[in-house]
């Protein structure tokens, strides 16, 4: 009989997205299921849910919810067992997940996050119309209070997992919200949810779980000292015994090149002429001149942890190389100012769309040479994923996940086949502009870019792997609990 998991996230892939995160919760239960685990996910009712979800039934009901009607419905879509929570007056919202229109976060996010997390630990409790899970699986500060309502509520016993995607969010808030919580008084103090005189939803969440994975194992390591740990390095620490570094997986059948109803041309390692179809795509999508130079990508949030004031100061040295640049993005107005700025002063070299376009970011990963991503930090990273299965030579920083997927394409690398791209420290400008030479030198030797493009499709960027060490977890957390 299979496991029955419960995953709490605040995305999901393909019904709603801002990040990698979505994209984790949406492959994860599929590949789990070759392992013995079925999985519910459990998310918020914003409108782009409610809208896919076709038939839907009522499971739970709650008068007031944090001062809310609320309802639980059960759905499935597609492959995914969903249970959604509709409570209009927190998810029915124009705007994004965390904020309106104009990225300003919601000042009641404490409120609208702590209701998930408190109709989860229920669902741990009681179950629903007959169902009821044998471990709960929390995905970041979002959904993290819901290890800390099943800790000091009746579903202490079920054992709970919370899964740092970026310890650089945090749910942090102010003491004064702590009473309109509904915990008891014992869960304020250190080793529950206070957290610098406040409340830390990601904090209360590491506390009070059995386990705690991060997206690579480079990046678990990272997290225990203080430049990386955010003010949380001790507690990690703390808990040692408990923390696994899992890689990220990508869903191979929706990233596959080969079947990709997405891009130009669909195209294989074996065939990577058909890339030229989608290089021109990309190139008429964003202005660029129709030439042989090398052609680098960025899909990123244009933000200071993704490195891209580093690459502001890097665009005229890539210019200067020869080399041309698309970007499709949104973060920092300063920076995305700068990057429009660079493409109007660089016309036909340059290319920016600001925003995030799924469609275009597939056509990107197969039209581009070569993909940036000069992260000062990086739990895991997907683009890079993508990349290595598409044929598009990732240049990352040797940061986080992303040094635990690209083979730096040294002498003996080369030489023994092996490399998939080229890895850069530190994380400055120097070593960016030095990468992107080596990028530019070793793409002018087209056997030998080939030869980096086809190791790149070769790797296993898929599930299989991570998957079944979060089954073994899990069946190791059960055990524990009997």
């Amino acid at each position: 009989m299979p496991m029955k998991l419960l995953s709490v996230a605040s995305e999901l892939y393909p019904l709603v997205k801002t990040g990698g995160l979505a994209d984790v919760t949406g492959a994860l239960p599929g590949a789990l299921a070759a392992h013995g685990v079925a999985t519910r996910t459990f998310v918020p009712g914003y409108p782009a849910v409610l809208s896919q979800l076709g038939k839907a039934k009522v499971v739970r009901r709650y008068d007031t919810l944090f001062g809310a009607a609320a309802t639980l419905l059960s759905a499935k879509v597609g492959d995914l067992d969903l249970l959604v929570l509709d409570a209009p007056d927190f998810f029915a919202r124009e705007g994004g997940p965390y904020g309106d229109a104009a990225g300003r976060e919601w000042i009641d996010n404490w409120r609208r996050f702590a209701a998930l997390s408190q109709v989860g630990a229920d669902i741990a409790a009681d179950g629903v119309k007959g169902w009821r899970p044998d471990i709960v699986h929390v995905h970041d500060w979002q959904a993290a209070l819901t290890a800390a309502y099943m800790r000091f509520g009746p579903a202490h016993a079920v054992p709970r997992v919370v899964t740092i995607h970026n310890l650089a969010f945090q749910g942090r808030y102010g003491a004064e919200i702590f009473g309109a919580l509904g915990l008891p008084p014992e869960a304020w103090g250190v080793d529950g949810v206070e957290y610098y005189q406040g409340v830390g939803y990601l904090k209360a969440g590491l506390v009070s779980a059995q386990a705690i994975t991060t997206v690579s194992p480079s990046y678990a390591q990272e997290i225990r000292s203080p430049v990386h740990g955010m003010g949380l390095d001790g507690l990690i620490n703390g808990r040692i015994d408990r923390l696994h570094g899992i890689l990220n997986g990508v869903d191979t059948d929706v990233w596959n090149p080969a079947d990709d109803p997405l891009i130009a041309r669909r195209y294989s390692g074996r065939a990577l002429a058909g890339r030229g179809a989608n290089r021109r795509a990309l190139e008429s999508r964003f202005g660029l001149d129709h030439d042989g130079a090398p052609l680098f990508i960025i899909v990123s949030r244009l933000t200071w942890q993704k490195g891209m004031d580093l690459m502001i100061d890097t665009i005229e040295h890539l210019v200067g190389l020869g080399g041309k640049l698309a970007v499709l993005g949104s973060g920092d107005h300063p920076l995305e100012g700068a990057f429009l700025g660079a493409a109007d002063r660089h016309r036909g070299r340059i290319g920016v769309q600001i925003g995030y376009d799924e469609p275009l970011s597939h056509l990107m990963q197969a039209g581009g040479d070569a993909i940036l991503i000069p992260s000062r930090f990086e739990p895991c990273g997907l683009t890079q994923l993508y990349a290595l299965r598409y044929g598009c030579v990732p240049v990352v920083a040797r940061v986080g996940g992303l040094a635990d997927t690209v083979i730096d394409a040294n002498e003996a690398a080369l030489g023994a086949g092996a490399a998939t791209g080229i890895i850069f420290a530190p994380s400055d400008t120097l070593a960016l502009h030095g990468a992107i030479g080596r990028a530019v030198q070793l793409h002018g030797d087209k056997a030998q870019w080939q030869a980096i493009q086809r190791a790149g499709m070769r790797a296993d960027v898929s599930w299989d792997h991570s998957a079944a060490r979060y089954a073994a977890l899990y069946r190791t957390l059960l055990a524990e609990a009997a």
